[in-house]
């Protein structure tokens, strides 16, 4: 670990279908450039934040956010920390070892459409400019 800010608990946003004590790996397409294979599992210690990734993730089911368990070592973010933002205000995470899906969470907020829209156009935006790039 890395000067890593939190114990946890951590969460991870997405649109797969997943059970308590499946582990989630690496090797996967990024959600926001699905040319690039990913080398880590991403996540964070905001549920908040696993939202946001489980409305943006790939795919054709529903956004779920999944309380998880890192399994191994794991690190702040560079693609959100200090690149982006002074620190780690995201407390985002990522680890080349699986994260853990200790359950479901049900209620996390959603967010609205035009929410939802503006996330996706910034998105746009970001990979069609150079700050897109993602550090894997």
């Amino acid at each position: 670990m890395t000067d890593v800010l939190d114990d946890g608990p951590f969460f991870h946003g997405t649109k797969a279908d997943l059970a308590v004590g499946d582990l989630l790996t690496a090797g996967f397409p990024s959600n926001y450039r699905p040319e690039v294979i990913m080398n880590h599992i991403y996540f964070t210690a905001l549920q908040g934040g696993a939202g946001l990734a489980a409305e943006l993730a790939a795919g054709d089911g529903d956004p779920r956010v999944f309380e998880v368990e890192p399994t191994g070592p794991f690190e702040n973010d560079p693609n959100v920390t200090d690149k982006k933002y002074p620190g780690n205000p995201t407390r985002s995470y990522r680890s080349t070892a699986p994260v853990r899906i200790v359950r479901e969470v049900r209620d996390w907020a959603r967010l609205s459409p035009e929410a939802l829209a503006g996330w996706r156009e910034r998105l746009a935006d970001l990979a069609a400019s150079d700050r897109g790039e993602i550090i894997n």
